[in-house]
């Protein structure tokens, strides 16, 4: 009963947050606008100056998509985050109609190109399996932002690929094996639930050099059901990548080193891997790698939202994401 009226809210305060009229609503039994995910993203206006909100009643979606670069300003509302689900089965060695590898990028389930997409109550799989690489969501738009939502796979679920992009998570669920977080943009992850499935890494940072901060992770539990120490926070996937763990449970699955520097020593003096305030029997610091950066309070003073993400992250519906 209690969890049915948790629902209840939850769903009284996203329609209050958005407004109380859809302007799509998605439907696979054509009680809405559009019976497909990609037919509403196509009916946006280019460029749209205010926000388009889609409304996405229950249902798995099996459907490639991509948000073009031209629709803007655009939030997709599920009725249930485990039943509201998108998804597709590539994979990177799966093969195209011209007998070529689809490769890592090519496997997204979800490609997000547009920027000021938001994202409440949905779940993004790739249902391939554990076949490699292959990616739920790959994310190039700016400011992008998720809550409630749940990112399932294997190799390579989630894919924050834009240089530039800045991304916020709340309340998501994450999961995955090798590397399943990855990317170059700027991402922070907050009250954020990361599940480590077999053996593997969480992060694989390619963070720029000039890029301050990488993949923060605020509050987090790192959970899973991989064995006692299978797992590695991160590893650089380019020379300065940066991951941050910050108050954080730490589950025994991970490994007492840590960190690992993808076999190159060199990128033990480049690369940016830090903790501080974590707990759980993850998270002794005894046997970590001497290149760890263990953070003093001064130093855990700089990672405040505002700090990695920029003013957008007052922005009114920034705001109403995080309180509620």
């Amino acid at each position: 009963m209690i969890k049915y009226l948790l629902k209840i809210l939850f769903l009284f305060i996203t329609v209050y947050s958005f407004g109380n009229k859809y302007d799509f609503i998605v439907a696979k039994d054509g009680s809405g606008d559009f019976t497909t995910i990609q037919e509403a993203i196509n009916a946006i206006p280019d460029f749209r100056k205010v926000t388009t909100s889609v409304f996405i009643k229950e249902g798995i979606y099996k459907e490639k998509l991509i948000l073009p670069a031209s629709k803007t300003n655009v939030v997709f509302i599920g009725e249930n985050v485990e039943k509201t689900i998108l998804t597709y089965d590539d994979f990177a060695s799966k093969k195209n109609r011209f007998g070529e590898e689809m490769g890592t990028t090519g496997s997204s389930s979800f490609f997000i190109f547009g920027d000021d997409f938001t994202a409440v109550n949905i779940t993004f799989k790739n249902s391939s399996g554990p076949v490699g690489q292959a990616v739920a969501v790959r994310i190039d738009g700016d400011r992008i932002a998720f809550k409630n939502c749940r990112f399932l796979g294997f190799q390579d679920t989630l894919y924050p690929h834009g240089e530039k992009s800045h991304q916020y998570y709340k309340n998501c669920y994450i999961e995955g094996t090798v590397d399943f977080i990855f990317g170059w943009s700027t991402a922070l992850f907050e009250d954020c639930t990361i599940f480590c499935k077999d053996h593997g890494y969480i992060t694989a940072p390619s963070t720029l050099e000039e890029t301050k901060f990488g993949f923060v992770f605020l509050n987090c539990k790192i959970t899973g059901n991989a064995p006692d120490a299978s797992f590695y926070l991160g590893r650089p996937w380019r020379s300065f990548g940066k991951s941050v763990f910050i108050n954080c449970e730490l589950g025994n699955h991970i490994k007492p080193e840590g960190w690992h520097n993808w076999n190159d020593p060199e990128k033990e003096k480049t690369a940016f891997f830090a903790e501080y305030n974590n707990y759980g029997p993850g998270a002794n610091i005894k046997e970590r790698v001497k290149w760890v950066h263990l953070l003093t309070e001064e130093e855990y003073k700089i990672y405040t939202p505002v700090n990695i993400l920029g003013d957008w992250i007052n922005s009114e519906k920034l705001t109403e994401i995080r309180k509620n």
